[in-house]
């Protein structure tokens, strides 16, 4: 990213000559123009050089007077689907990424979101449940269809998936399915082939994928389908090729603070007091991959979850890793993380 970004990188005093260098130096098709503490000040396209070449500059002319000061900028915090959002809302095919300061720290690329270089691992997104807790947003809609930011949450799961070269994705549906595929259909408009598995009855997180039309052939990627998160596919599917593992699961690190001072004691003594502590576990996060071997272990049409499969692994001595997720991880199953993921503030 930090070669990409000195190729494309220009001074304000650069010419629009050099500018054409950039663009065609680094294949982006565009030129960014910062300053000596590296901030952005503005941008310019080939369309840009020659608006201002038929407006009467010259190839030897500074740019400044010509580039782009109102251009469009994602944080980097920023997920695949809001960027992709972005682009497609203002037709753009690069966006920089920018911190608060205005230092530019990268740039996303359009073909990079959804023309990474395909995978031949399949993904399965489980999309069958009620969703409960999230009543009573969830007694007309099911819950991977609930919107963030204006996107349902099942969809920015499958664009997230296509971003890092998915381009065969299974949805489990149950609940209120037919809304699933009217909206997804067979996946065309999201840049992949998208099969449904469809349960008569609800058969878990294991359980639904007995419903595959058979065994990939490369380890398989199952995602629950109410996740908010910006997990690494590529690192993850790399860790499991690595570790040689059966099945690995994605952990996330889940902090817990004791609103009271915690008090040690022994034989009616107070030991030590500990204000407020904070404990600390690794949580299950809900994403998986699982070699096509322990597929074969599923009950055929049978409720099983995805835990009880770890479990049954472990039992027969299998190698399971723990796949560490330190990107965003909202689980979105109720409304308290509903609206942390959609940003709003808790209700007071």
């Amino acid at each position: 990213m930090l070669e990409q970004i000195r190729q494309l990188s220009i001074g304000p005093n650069a010419s629009l000559r050099e500018a054409m260098e950039a663009i065609q130096r680094g294949a982006c098709g565009i030129a960014l123009v910062v300053d000596e503490e590296g901030r952005l000040l503005g941008v310019m396209t080939d369309g840009d050089i020659r608006r201002a070449v038929l407006g009467g500059a010259a190839l030897g002319d500074p740019v400044e007077p010509y580039m782009v000061r109102n251009y469009t900028a994602a944080g980097p915090a920023a997920g695949r689907s809001e960027v992709l959002d972005l682009m497609r809302a203002r037709s753009l095919s690069q966006i920089p990424i920018v911190d608060e300061a205005g230092k530019l720290l990268g740039i996303h690329l359009l073909r990079e979101i959804i023309g990474a270089a395909p995978r031949p691992n399949w993904a399965v997104v489980m999309a069958g449940g009620r969703g409960e807790r999230l009543r009573p947003l969830t007694d007309a809609i099911p819950k991977p269809m609930v919107r963030v930011a204006g996107r349902p949450i099942l969809e920015r799961i499958v664009l997230h998936l296509v971003g890092f070269g998915i381009r065969r994705v299974f949805i489990s549906v149950n609940y209120l399915g037919k809304v699933i595929e009217e909206h997804f259909e067979h996946g065309a408009r999201f840049g992949c082939r998208i099969e449904y598995l469809r349960e008569d009855r609800p058969l878990g997180t294991g359980g639904s994928l007995s419903l595959l039309p058979g065994l990939p052939e490369h380890p398989l990627l199952v995602l629950n389908g109410d996740l908010i998160t910006q997990l690494n596919v590529h690192d993850m599917l790399a860790f499991h090729a690595a570790g040689s593992f059966a099945l690995t699961v994605g952990v996330h690190q889940y902090a817990h603070t004791v609103p009271y001072g915690v008090l040690d004691v022994a034989g009616g003594c107070v030991q030590a007091i500990t204000e407020k502590p904070t404990a600390r576990w690794l949580i299950n996060a809900g994403a998986y991959v699982l070699s096509p071997c322990v597929l074969d272990r599923l009950p055929k049409q049978e409720p099983f979850t995805l835990p009880a499969l770890v479990e049954t692994c472990l039992g027969m001595g299998d190698r399971v890793g723990a796949f560490p997720i330190e990107e965003e991880w909202i689980d979105v199953g109720q409304h308290q993380e509903l609206q942390r993921a959609r940003g709003d503030r808790p209700a007071s």
